[in-house]
């Protein structure tokens, strides 16, 4: 098996070996893979992050010997938290922007090597997740208030299918990159996200940063957003917005109607 890390700023991985085809989801500056198999310059891949599989156009691959994956996937590793950032390759003197979310394995006071180039990001980073050092139910909840400070950083990106960036991003790829911000893994999909957590009976008991889940007519669960309060949501629709939410579901007071129907509430810290 071989394997690979994203050296770009985003990278897309699409549904089919096409240029053309759906993406799926976006790797991001850091972040690890391995290559289930390769054909006519594409490579299919497994995410380390999340296990969602894909395709990579090679020509946008860094590949990695098992020893090297294996080095930067057990190194500690950091999150980057401005919302653009430079980053310096010093090693090969260039510059390249990083997003919100990048990972930075190894990452110590804003140095960090891969492939023997020699990194450095003067940017804020998340190093360990803040509910590792909360004593106090106050203080979890004064973290769980950041969850939506976080969050308010994506207000009004558009919506992009498989987007996991401020400059277009979908419903699950909003919460999954929140909550990686805090340094807590959630998987892609939102009826994924849905098996994770801790079940809620009603919207009365949510705090910030709580997910709501939404079903179609068939019963699938098709959108998520995440609790601002017990009356408010943050979520991807058309748009990154906030909307009212109650026992029914999502209020659009621009639309005057329900726009997405209630399906479940998970609390995932």
């Amino acid at each position: 098996m071989e394997f690979g890390i994203c050296l770009q700023t985003v990278i897309p991985v699409r549904s089919e070996p096409s240029h053309k085809s759906e993406m799926v989801t976006q790797v991001l500056f850091g972040e690890l893979f391995r290559i289930l198999l390769s054909e006519k310059g594409w490579a299919k891949v497994r995410l380390s992050y999340d296990d969602y599989a894909g395709w990579i156009a090679l020509n946008q691959v860094q590949l990695l010997s098992e020893k090297e994956f294996l080095h930067l996937f057990n190194a500690e590793t950091a999150v980057a938290l401005d919302l653009v950032q430079l980053i310096s390759n010093l090693t090969r003197n260039t510059i390249a922007p990083l997003i919100i979310g990048s990972s930075l394995p190894g990452h110590v006071k804003g140095d960090f090597t891969i492939l023997n180039d020699h990194y450095f990001y003067d940017g804020a980073v998340a190093e360990i997740s803040p509910f590792d050092t909360v004593s106090t139910q106050q203080d979890h909840l004064k973290v769980k208030h950041a969850i939506i400070s976080d969050a308010m950083f994506y207000l009004n990106a558009p919506y992009l299918w498989g987007g996991r960036t401020p400059f277009g991003i979908d419903c699950s790829g909003l919460v999954q990159m929140v909550y990686k911000i805090k340094k807590i893994k959630l998987l892609r999909d939102a009826s994924q996200q849905a098996t994770q957590g801790e079940s809620l009976n009603f919207v009365s008991e949510a705090e910030p940063g709580d997910l709501a889940f939404f079903d179609d007519e068939e019963g699938n669960i098709t959108h998520v957003g995440i609790m601002v309060d017990k009356s408010r949501i943050i979520h991807a629709s058309g748009k990154v917005r906030l909307d009212t939410i109650d026992h029914e579901g999502i209020f659009n007071a621009e639309e005057q109607r329900y726009t997405h129907r209630l399906r479940i509430l998970k609390r995932i810290v």
